[in-house]
Protein backbone atom coordinates (compact mmCIF):
# COMPACT_ATOMS: atom_id res chain seq x y z
CA UNK A 1 0.00 0.00 0.00
CA UNK A 2 1.48 3.26 -1.05
CA UNK A 3 0.82 6.34 1.17
CA UNK A 4 -0.46 10.01 -0.21
CA UNK A 5 2.03 12.47 0.88
CA UNK A 6 0.13 15.31 3.04
CA UNK A 7 -0.91 17.93 0.56
CA UNK A 8 -1.21 22.14 1.77
CA UNK A 9 -3.72 23.98 0.34
CA UNK A 10 -2.04 26.03 -2.54
CA UNK A 11 -4.36 28.91 -2.18
CA UNK A 12 -6.37 30.76 0.73
CA UNK A 13 -9.24 32.34 0.31
CA UNK A 14 -10.07 35.40 2.84
CA UNK A 15 -8.88 37.18 6.18
CA UNK A 16 -7.79 35.05 9.31
CA UNK A 17 -9.59 36.65 12.50
CA UNK A 18 -6.44 38.73 13.81
CA UNK A 19 -5.92 40.19 10.63
CA UNK A 20 -9.41 41.64 10.24
CA UNK A 21 -9.02 42.32 14.10
CA UNK A 22 -5.90 44.77 13.11
CA UNK A 23 -7.87 46.19 10.88
CA UNK A 24 -10.58 47.27 12.99
CA UNK A 25 -7.96 48.49 15.82
CA UNK A 26 -6.34 50.96 13.16
CA UNK A 27 -9.93 52.31 11.97
CA UNK A 28 -10.89 52.77 15.45
CA UNK A 29 -7.51 54.84 16.48
CA UNK A 30 -7.71 57.66 13.53
CA UNK A 31 -11.53 58.01 14.15
CA UNK A 32 -10.65 58.88 17.56
CA UNK A 33 -7.83 61.00 16.39
CA UNK A 34 -9.79 62.31 13.60
CA UNK A 35 -13.37 63.08 14.97
CA UNK A 36 -12.14 65.40 17.46
CA UNK A 37 -9.84 67.71 15.05
CA UNK A 38 -13.06 67.49 12.92
CA UNK A 39 -15.49 68.84 15.50
CA UNK A 40 -12.96 71.33 16.31
CA UNK A 41 -13.11 72.52 13.01
CA UNK A 42 -17.30 73.06 12.67
CA UNK A 43 -16.93 75.00 15.90
CA UNK A 44 -14.42 77.28 14.66
CA UNK A 45 -16.03 78.18 11.19
CA UNK A 46 -19.19 79.11 12.98
CA UNK A 47 -17.91 81.06 16.27
CA UNK A 48 -16.60 83.23 13.36
CA UNK A 49 -19.86 83.66 11.69
CA UNK A 50 -21.09 86.00 15.26
CA UNK A 51 -18.49 88.05 14.98
CA UNK A 52 -18.45 89.10 11.29
CA UNK A 53 -22.00 89.35 12.21
CA UNK A 54 -21.42 91.64 15.18
CA UNK A 55 -19.19 94.24 12.89
CA UNK A 56 -21.53 94.80 10.02
CA UNK A 57 -24.35 94.90 12.51
CA UNK A 58 -22.03 97.76 14.34
CA UNK A 59 -21.33 99.70 10.60
CA UNK A 60 -25.13 99.71 10.29
CA UNK A 61 -25.50 100.78 13.81
CA UNK A 62 -23.25 103.99 13.40
CA UNK A 63 -24.98 104.64 10.04
CA UNK A 64 -28.39 104.83 11.77
CA UNK A 65 -26.83 107.13 14.23
CA UNK A 66 -25.05 109.57 11.87
CA UNK A 67 -28.42 109.74 10.37
CA UNK A 68 -30.50 109.71 13.19
CA UNK A 69 -28.77 111.24 16.03
CA UNK A 70 -29.41 108.41 18.46
CA UNK A 71 -29.23 104.07 18.03
CA UNK A 72 -33.46 103.97 18.45
CA UNK A 73 -36.24 105.50 20.22
CA UNK A 74 -38.16 101.83 21.58
CA UNK A 75 -35.77 99.11 20.08
CA UNK A 76 -32.32 99.73 17.97
CA UNK A 77 -32.67 101.26 14.38
CA UNK A 78 -31.05 98.45 12.76
CA UNK A 79 -32.54 94.82 12.98
CA UNK A 80 -30.51 92.16 14.74
CA UNK A 81 -28.83 89.81 12.26
CA UNK A 82 -30.43 85.96 12.20
CA UNK A 83 -28.32 82.78 12.14
CA UNK A 84 -29.16 78.71 12.71
CA UNK A 85 -25.83 79.05 14.73
CA UNK A 86 -26.54 82.54 16.86
CA UNK A 87 -29.29 84.28 18.68
CA UNK A 88 -28.71 88.41 17.83
CA UNK A 89 -30.08 90.81 20.40
CA UNK A 90 -29.65 94.30 21.07
CA UNK A 91 -30.50 96.04 23.89
CA UNK A 92 -30.50 100.30 23.89
CA UNK A 93 -28.61 102.20 26.83
CA UNK A 94 -28.69 105.47 27.93
CA UNK A 95 -31.85 106.72 26.82
CA UNK A 96 -31.12 105.47 22.60
CA UNK A 97 -27.17 106.67 22.88
CA UNK A 98 -25.66 103.61 23.81
CA UNK A 99 -26.62 99.94 22.97
CA UNK A 100 -24.99 96.54 23.59
CA UNK A 101 -25.35 94.00 20.45
CA UNK A 102 -25.09 90.31 21.69
CA UNK A 103 -24.77 86.75 19.80
CA UNK A 104 -25.13 83.92 21.91
CA UNK A 105 -24.21 80.06 20.72
CA UNK A 106 -27.72 78.33 19.78
CA UNK A 107 -26.02 75.23 17.99
CA UNK A 108 -24.90 71.99 19.73
CA UNK A 109 -21.43 73.27 18.50
CA UNK A 110 -21.22 76.78 19.98
CA UNK A 111 -23.62 76.45 22.94
CA UNK A 112 -22.52 78.47 26.12
CA UNK A 113 -20.46 80.95 23.18
CA UNK A 114 -21.41 84.74 23.64
CA UNK A 115 -20.03 87.87 21.83
CA UNK A 116 -20.65 91.02 22.54
CA UNK A 117 -20.36 94.23 21.39
CA UNK A 118 -21.42 98.35 22.02
CA UNK A 119 -21.01 101.72 20.32
CA UNK A 120 -17.64 102.48 22.11
CA UNK A 121 -16.47 98.69 20.47
CA UNK A 122 -15.87 97.20 23.31
CA UNK A 123 -15.25 93.43 22.21
CA UNK A 124 -16.32 90.44 24.56
CA UNK A 125 -16.12 87.02 24.67
CA UNK A 126 -17.74 84.85 27.23
CA UNK A 127 -17.66 81.16 27.68
CA UNK A 128 -20.25 79.56 29.57
CA UNK A 129 -19.76 75.84 29.67
CA UNK A 130 -18.65 76.35 25.98
CA UNK A 131 -16.19 73.48 24.57
CA UNK A 132 -13.21 75.64 24.10
CA UNK A 133 -13.24 75.80 28.12
CA UNK A 134 -11.62 79.64 27.75
CA UNK A 135 -12.16 82.37 30.24
CA UNK A 136 -13.87 85.85 29.49
CA UNK A 137 -12.04 87.77 27.37
CA UNK A 138 -12.09 91.61 26.52
CA UNK A 139 -11.86 90.69 22.49
CA UNK A 140 -13.54 88.30 20.08
CA UNK A 141 -12.04 85.03 20.56
CA UNK A 142 -12.46 82.60 17.08
CA UNK A 143 -10.58 79.45 18.33
CA UNK A 144 -9.18 78.25 21.17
Amino acid sequence: MQLKPFRHRAFQAGFTLIEVMIVVAIVGILAAIAYPNYTDYLRRSRAQEAPNALADFRARMEQFYQDNRNYGAAACGVAAPTSDSFTYACVLTNGGQGYTATATGSNALVTGLGYTVDQANAQTTTCAGCAWGIANQNAWVTRR
